[in-house]
């Protein structure tokens, strides 16, 4: 039986977030600090269409031992938007520049989550040296595409060129309501607290999204499997995949089992966990045992 979220309708965080501003490749990139900043360094990375205080409560849950710093991505949160689309070369170009100005002599701990864990698992293939140990929750590269696909992909992108996309405007208790219903373990309390900060005010006590539309488009450019299975080969980090229990990951990818361990053997060091009772946002629906795997790898591995 599935829990209950817990009526925590006053939420408050254990370990206050302190924001900084950084010029990222020429962007304003918001970075969000919590602990000690001489404590050893934790980078973690968020998904699409959220923020880097996503993780707080999973910072609540650590072990308070280290220096958590998540920076919002471009177009995402507090960080400036693109002039156009988006694309995941950017998204890995940004983490370099990141961790130069992050950890400029040091290599560092990397936690993604979704579209943060396909980014940080490029990366710690394009830069093994700069990655020690390395975290993908729920973010495991993309659906395989064939050739074909390339001829309407292209034209969905250019239709939408045509009449670019928008973010509707809610009522505040609306989009505390469909975070609920995307994810049933969210407790009221800290739905009200990430609808605080995933949204901006629109007038007349209405809110949209805090993030760029322009992530709605399609991108032009298919995914090729075995090129991100190439970067994979080169990663060198002990890398822990931490794995929901529900079946969103493999409905989604349309994969065989035998299919999604050959993503697996890619990577020389591989661990792979499941977090029972959690869907595709594990480290919110189940904070204190993330944390503490988290903790053990980084501390036992």
């Amino acid at each position: 039986m599935k829990s209950s979220p817990p009526e925590d309708l006053s939420y408050s965080p254990c370990i206050q977030p302190i924001r900084e501003s950084l010029t990222i490749r020429g962007l304003q990139h918001q970075f969000w600090h919590w602990g000690d900043p001489h404590a050893p360094l934790l980078v973690m990375l968020h998904g699409w269409m959220d923020s880097g205080i996503s993780f707080q409560f999973l910072v609540d849950a650590l072990q308070p031992v280290w220096h958590v710093v998540a920076p919002d991505w471009r177009g995402f949160g507090g960080s400036d938007w693109n002039h156009g689309s988006y694309w995941f070369p950017d998204y890995v170009a940004d983490l370099d520049a990141m961790l130069q100005a992050l950890s400029p002599d040091r290599p560092v701990m990397l936690v993604g989550h979704s579209m943060g864990g396909i980014v940080a698992c490029l990366y710690a293939g394009l830069r093994p040296d700069r990655v020690t140990k390395l975290v993908s929750l729920e973010g495991f590269g993309l659906p395989a595409t064939e050739p074909q696909q390339a001829v309407q992909r292209m034209r969905n992108w250019l239709d939408e060129q045509r009449d670019l996309p928008t973010f509707g405007e809610y009522a505040g208790d609306v989009i505390v309501a469909r975070l609920m219903r995307n994810n049933p373990r969210l407790s009221r309390g800290k739905a009200e607290f990430l609808a605080r900060h995933l949204t901006q005010g629109a007038g007349e006590g209405n809110f949209t999204y805090l993030a760029d539309p322009s992530h709605k488009m399609v991108n032009p450019v298919l995914y090729r499997l075995e090129e991100a299975k190439a970067i994979w080969r080169e990663v060198t980090a002990t890398t822990l995949w931490l794995a929901s229990d529900s079946d969103w990951l493999p409905n989604w990818l349309k994969e065989t089992p035998e299919q999604f361990q050959q993503r697996m053997d890619c990577f020389r060091d591989f661990r792979y966990q499941q977090i029972p009772d959690s869907g595709h946002m594990l480290h919110q629906d189940q904070p204190l045992a993330v944390a503490l795997a988290l903790d053990t790898f980084f501390t036992h591995s």
